[in-house]
């Protein structure tokens, strides 16, 4: 089984609005990607956000929690940690810079667990997230 840990985050604009990334053109996820080998999980959330949003003007809120899905990666069983953080952000412009990651969009809160493609990502949002926004 192949383990890895991913982090990523939820980053709200001035309108209340959540961003999503379309992966490899198939699926809908919040911004995240792998941890590099000597980066903090905050360090590894800044910088996918950046590279899949163009997006560096972020504001942390707070740490949202971890949670484990599981998938596949290299031909493998992989049991995914995935570590999100909750920011702020001024700016709207999403410019994403990885190819593999070639869209963004800002959706409505209530609309956001209903995009991504993965059920445990929804879950993680609705239960977790979600409620945390409602109160922001």
């Amino acid at each position: 089984m192949f383990r890895s840990h991913a982090a990523g985050g939820v980053i709200v604009d001035p309108q209340g609005r959540v961003v999503v990334v379309r992966q490899r053109a198939r699926t809908w996820s919040l911004p995240k990607g792998h941890v590099e080998a000597g980066e903090g999980v905050l360090d590894a959330a800044r910088r996918e956000i950046d590279e899949e949003c163009g997006l560096g003007d972020l504001e942390l809120v707070r740490e949202l929690g971890s949670y484990t899905r599981w998938g596949f990666g290299h031909g493998l069983p992989e049991r995914k940690t995935i570590t999100l953080f909750l920011f702020r952000s001024s700016e709207t412009a999403l410019q994403p810079r990885d190819p593999a990651n070639p869209e963004a969009r800002w959706v409505p809160q209530d609309e956001v667990a209903g995009t991504l493609s993965n059920p445990a990502d929804a879950e993680f949002f609705r239960g977790h997230v979600l409620p945390l926004l409602a109160g922001t």
